[in-house]
């Protein structure tokens, strides 16, 4: 089975236009939607906004399958001068940027307590690109924000990534992840930029789950 934890519910359609008899259920508060993906049984739970949000639909997704893969797809701001709007990349690895305990243990920015380095690994799948992940509760035009990104060697931001990741990393399950570009840090509003590509990004994902 094909297991996908998606933050909204329009990057989330992106796969179920995609399922054959698409079924719907609303389980433990979080809408659900079963079908089959290219012949084979596919779930796609969607998490909501944030890393709370993606962490808790993470487990129970886990928990409800068995699933030994979890696939997340979504768009992201890009943060590198190469790209563009739409560009489709593959996670290689994803670190939580606005997790701090430096003045606790000393560990640089983004090491969560139990690990010993920022940087969750994430399997990649295909021929797209790899690039690294930070994630936060945050979406702004924060130059800190952005120099801090840039120096953990962030490629791309989003706000529930690196939280799927720490769940899957936990429970001993592989995690993919393919995110589309829909903003451009430097290009002016980040906001605005997402909301006038948003329906671009969505039709490069809904093409690429194709492949998948």
């Amino acid at each position: 089975m094909k297991v996908f934890v998606i933050a909204m519910d329009n990057e989330a359609e992106c796969v179920i236009s995609n399922l054959e008899a698409p079924a719907e259920k609303i389980l433990f508060g979080r809408r659900t939607v079963s079908g089959r993906l290219r012949g084979e049984d596919a779930l796609v739970v969607v998490a909501g906004i944030g890393k709370g949000n993606a962490a808790a639909a993470a487990q129970m997704a886990i928990q409800l399958t068995g699933a030994k893969e979890i696939i997340n797809i979504g768009v992201a701001g890009g943060l590198k001068p190469s790209m563009k709007v739409g560009d489709l990349y593959a996670i290689s690895s994803a670190v939580q940027y606005d997790f701090d305990l430096a003045q606790v243990n000393n560990t640089p920015i983004g090491t969560l307590n139990e690990r010993g380095d920022p940087f969750i690994p994430c399997k990649s799948r295909g021929v797209l690109e790899p690039m690294i992940l930070g994630t936060g509760d945050r979406f702004n035009d924060s130059l800190d924000d952005a120099r801090l990104l840039s120096d953990l060697g962030a490629g791309l931001r989003d706000m529930e990534g690196a939280a799927i990741a720490h769940v899957c990393e936990k429970a001993g399950v592989d995690f993919v992840s393919y995110k589309c570009v829909s903003d451009l840090q430097g290009h002016g509003s980040t906001p605005q930029q997402y909301m006038e590509n948003l329906k671009k990004c969505l039709a490069v994902l809904t093409d690429f789950v194709k492949t998948i």
